[in-house]
C-alpha cells in the first residue's frame, strides 16, 4: 500500500504566495483609495474586494476539502483491496 503523508509545502512557495496576497491586497486598497470618485463608489469597489477576496479562500478550501475526501476514499478503497487479496489464499 502506498503511503500517503501530509503534503508539506516549501517554506519558500508559502512566503511567495503570502506576500503576492499583501502586495496585490495593499495595491488594489491604495488605488481604490486614490479613486477620482466619490466615496461611495470607493466603498462599493472596497466591498467587492472583500468578497472576491473571501470568495476566493472559500473556494481554495472547498476544493482543498474535495481533494482531501477523494485520497482519503481512495485510500480506503485500496485498503480494502490489500485485505481482499490478504485475505485469499488460493492453497486454503
Amino acid at each position: 500500500m502506498q503511503k500517503l503523508g501530509p503534503q508539506m509545502e516549501n517554506p519558500a512557495w508559502i512566503i511567495q504566495v503570502w506576500a503576492a496576497f499583501m502586495i496585490s491586497i495593499t495595491f488594489t486598497s491604495v488605488g481604490i483609495a486614490n479613486l477620482p470618485v466619490d466615496g461611495w463608489i470607493k466603498g462599493f469597489m472596497g466591498m467587492g474586494l472583500t468578497f472576491s477576496v473571501g470568495s476566493t479562500f472559500s473556494l481554495a478550501k472547498t476544493s482543498r476539502d474535495a481533494y482531501e475526501a477523494k485520497r482519503l476514499a481512495a485510500r480506503i478503497d485500496e485498503a480494502r483491496v490489500e485485505r481482499l487479496l490478504t485475505d485469499h489464499h488460493p492453497l486454503k
